[in-house]
Formats: C-alpha cells, sequence, structure tokens
C-alpha cells in the first residue's frame, strides 16, 4: 500500500477509535426462552410480528414452538421464510412486502446471521420507506429508530443478534455489501441452545468457526478497549473449550450454550473493534460465487494470519497463552505460530479443508478490489494492504483450475 493511503487508513481509524467511547453502542438484553419473548411482546403491545427466517428452519419445524407460544397469547405471526444464505434484495423486499400488509408492529429475526440480517435490513426499510437499501451502504447511514428488533440465534457464530451490521447481496449485480448503524443493533437476543440442537455438525463447525474469526479479529486489530479484549479473549477461549464437543455431539446443551455465548461476546467485541480481512475477502466470495460465509472465514482465518507477518505477532501470543498453547515468557512469533497452527488443527478437526470451489482466476482482480472498498480505511487490521495484495488470499484458498 502507498504511504499516502496508508497513513490515511490509519488517521481514520484513529479517530473511530477516539471516538468509541461517545457513541451509542449498546449490547442486546439478552432473554433465554420463547415464553419471555411472549411476556415482553405483551408488555410492549406489539399484536402482530413478522418472523423472517429461512426455508430449512421452517420445514424443520424450529420455529413450530415460537410459533405456538404467540398464538397461545393472541399475538399475530406472519412468517417470512424465503431467506436464502447471504441475503438478497428481493429477499428483503419481499418481507418488507409482509410487515406492511399485515401491519406489522414487530420484526424477529429467526435462524443465522441471513435471517437476521435480512430482518435488520427489513427494519431499516420500514424506517426509510423512500430509501434504496444501496443509499445505506456503509456507515451511520441508518440514523432513525427500527421498529422493535428481536434476534433468535440458531447458529452459534455470526454475532449478528449483537452488531450493528447488516450484509446484503444486490439481487442483481451480485456486489455484497455492509450496512453499518447503531439502530440496527438488535434490542433483545433470545440466547436458546434448545433452537442450535438441530444444526447439523458442518454447519456447527463452520458458524463455530465464524464466531471464532470475529474474535480474533476483533483482538488483533488497532482499536481494541479493554471491554472489546476481554470479550474476545473468553469467546476464544469458549471456543477452544467447546466447538469440538458440539461438532461431536449436538446434543451437548451445555457447550451449545457456551457456544452460544462465546458467538455473543465475538458479536460485541467486534461491533467496537471491527473486524479485518478476512472478512471482507470472504464477504467478496459470498456476494459472487455465494459461499456461505461461516465457510469462507474457516478456510481464510490462518491464510490471513500467517500473512499479518510480524504486525500480529504479539497479539496471537496473547491468544496462544490465554487458550493454554504458549507461556507468557515465549518468543512472540512462536506463540503466534503455535496459535495459527492450532486453529489449522481445529479446522482438520472439523472437517474443514483448505480451498474454496468455484473461484475463477480472471475474477480475482475485481473480487480484491471489493474487499479492498470494504475494508480500507474502516478495518484497523495489524497489516495493511491494498488490491493488488489482497489478491494473494484468493489464490491461496482457490482449487487448482483444470486445463
Amino acid at each position: 500500500m502507498n504511504p499516502l493511503k496508508k497513513a490515511y487508513c490509519r488517521t481514520y481509524q484513529q479517530i473511530f477509535h477516539l471516538a468509541i467511547p461517545f457513541l451509542p453502542y449498546r449490547h442486546p438484553k439478552d432473554l433465554t426462552t420463547m415464553e419471555e419473548l411472549a411476556k415482553l411482546l405483551i408488555k410492549k403491545k406489539k399484536d402482530a410480528v413478522l418472523l423472517v427466517t429461512d426455508p430449512v428452519i421452517r420445514s424443520q419445524g424450529i420455529t413450530k414452538h415460537l410459533e405456538g407460544v404467540l398464538k397461545e397469547q393472541d399475538i399475530r405471526c406472519v412468517v417470512y421464510d424465503r431467506t436464502v444464505a447471504n441475503p438478497t434484495t428481493e429477499n428483503v423486499a419481499e418481507a418488507l412486502a409482509l410487515y406492511q400488509e399485515n401491519d406489522c408492529k414487530a420484526l424477529i429475526g429467526f435462524g443465522g446471521g441471513s435471517s437476521i440480517d435480512c430482518a435488520k435490513a427489513v427494519g431499516a426499510r420500514v424506517a426509510y420507506p423512500r430509501k434504496e437499501l444501496a443509499d445505506m451502504e456503509g456507515i451511520l447511514k441508518v440514523r432513525r429508530r427500527l421498529p422493535l428488533l428481536i434476534a433468535i440465534p440458531t447458529t452459534a457464530g455470526t454475532g449478528s443478534e449483537t452488531t450493528l451490521a447488516s450484509v446484503i447481496t444486490d439481487a442483481e449485480t451480485r456486489h455484497k455489501y455492509p450496512i453499518n448503524s447503531f439502530p440496527l443493533i438488535p434490542r433483545y437476543a433470545v440466547l436458546d441452545p434448545e433452537v442450535t440442537r438441530s444444526l447439523p455438525p458442518h454447519l456447527t463447525a463452520t458458524t463455530g468457526m465464524d464466531a471464532l474469526t470475529h474474535a480474533v479479529e476483533a483482538y488483533i486489530g488497532h482499536s481494541t478497549t479493554a471491554g472489546t479484549r476481554k470479550d474476545a479473549v473468553r469467546a476464544v477461549q469458549l471456543i477452544f473449550e467447546n466447538i469440538r464437543k458440539v461438532y461431536k455431539n449436538g446434543n451437548d446443551r451445555r457447550a451449545r450454550r457456551k457456544m452460544l455465548y462465546a458467538s455473543y461476546l465475538a458479536g460485541n467485541a467486534f461491533t467496537r473493534s471491527y473486524v479485518g480481512y478476512v472478512h471482507a475477502v470472504a464477504h467478496s466470495l459470498g456476494g459472487k460465487y455465494n459461499v456461505p460465509h461461516g465457510l469462507a472465514n474457516a478456510v481464510l482465518l490462518p491464510v490471513v494470519l500467517d500473512a499479518y507477518g510480524e504486525a500480529a505477532y504479539k497479539p496471537l501470543h496473547r491468544l496462544a497463552v490465554a487458550v493454554g498453547l504458549s507461556g507468557p515468557e515465549e518468543d512472540h512469533q512462536k506463540g503466534a505460530e503455535k496459535f495459527i497452527g492450532a486453529v489449522r488443527q481445529m479446522k482438520r478437526d472439523l472437517g474443514i479443508g483448505d480451498t474454496i470451489p468455484g473461484i475463477r482466476t480472471e475474477d480475482i482482480p475485481d473480487l480484491a478490489k471489493k474487499a479492498d472498498k470494504e475494508g480500507n480505511p474502516l478495518y484497523p487490521v495489524p497489516k495493511l494492504m491494498d488490491a493488488k495484495e489482497l489478491e494473494q488470499f484468493y489464490y491461496a484458498v482457490m482449487e487448482e483450475e483444470k486445463s
């Protein structure tokens, strides 16, 4: 990266870092059961809600208990269940139409990050009925209060239940972009391990690695605070202790609960301290090829950590100490290498490979430009890279092209 761009990025990031104590961050209030949620809606006088979910979750009956509880309390529940992985502007438009046609008063995002992000975007469109989502791309473009927004995560990974971000893909251009604004933070989150029990092992693995990526990128960046460092470290510890347990035994309720809490903590951390180039590259791949976000993060994480080199040795060594891989007296580089090695081993133990199918050489320059646009100047990464330098990550994880 040229010196002028580098100076601009670091100045921009420093301004945001200094502003953190003065910005309206908040934690969603957490609930533990669907019955608590129904009582809340009654208290708030919300007699009609839009439930945003996806076809798999609905077909497996995971929303059935909530729908039944709401019906018992005479709360009308309108369901939108067509959300896709990497939710699109078309999903948002369809769900918004249902919300408006049925005079709904609140939004529930029920599922992984895709459903919760879709619900957030619907809320933004309700707040700004004459504004297109593309006009909200970037930072602090949504300033009006959203309808009551509640998140029910079924995956312990995205952290979307705690964040100010909604990531949407344009249905026509396939451009994937984040909307980052404080009103998008859900007011409440239902952390119920019961709804995560049916998650298959592969999704359990990739979403758990997604949470790990959130925590690690938040911790090693230049915009940390005492609070975000504490949350990130605890999240990393919980994931190292529990992700293999839930992968091997999805019915381990105790481990499921701990993974949900780890995801929540990691979400709190990266909402304030941001992520890094793992996410920027993963988002470009998701937009272009519809690669699941957790899978892209899992494959990319050790590759990008390696590329940061000595700029990330010290914080990665501290994480190695936190999870018992290294002693505090060890050389920072050795500690960092042990941590990266452990991430690679975790990935292997969870059946996650080293490549992402479908990447085409001719697409890489444009993908890298999109990642550059997302990451710079916003993400306070240990080592700044421009679009040309980011191209290395696509080549590193692409499958060998057939002649």
